[in-house]
């Protein structure tokens, strides 16, 4: 592999900077990809993006990762707690999985508090809002490096 990672956005992240700005902010999707890219060209590896709204086809992107990418940052959104199915798919991946969250899901509703995830990746990023996702392909290069 070269450095190649994808960072896997799930349900309404497509809607960023429409919806819910007091708890994801004002920057747009498209920005988000735009700062994440250029941060991931200043470290010297490749970055793409899928976003779905629908739980199957993130388990089929999450499944053929397994030979196309390093690593994979992921914000599985309201599927987070709800999905088995992209839980067993990330299980099956055997590289750096960074879970990402915008919000603090430990400091949201009782059914946002759970994360069906956690248990099986490498680290998590939560509650730093955008910038969180800078964060991530820094620690993503970092576990790379290892």
């Amino acid at each position: 592999m070269n450095n190649k990672i994808i960072i896997i956005n799930g349900p309404n992240l497509n809607l960023l900077g429409e919806r819910e700005q007091s708890q994801y902010g004002s920057i747009s999707y498209d920005k988000l990809k735009e700062n994440c890219l250029r941060k991931s060209e200043e470290l010297g590896f490749k970055v793409e993006f899928a976003q779905s709204n629908i739980e199957g086809e993130l388990v089929n992107i999450i499944q053929e990762s397994r030979n196309k990418y390093d690593g994979i940052i992921i914000n599985a959104a309201a599927f987070t707690h709800t999905s088995v199915a992209i839980r067993d798919a990330l299980d099956i991946f055997k590289k750096p999985i960074i879970e990402l969250h915008i919000s603090n899901i430990y400091k949201r509703e009782e059914f946002r508090q759970k994360s069906l995830i956690s248990d099986i990746v490498t680290g998590g990023i939560f509650g730093l809002g955008a910038d969180g996702y800078i964060l991530a392909i820094i620690s993503m290069q970092k576990l790379l490096k290892k």
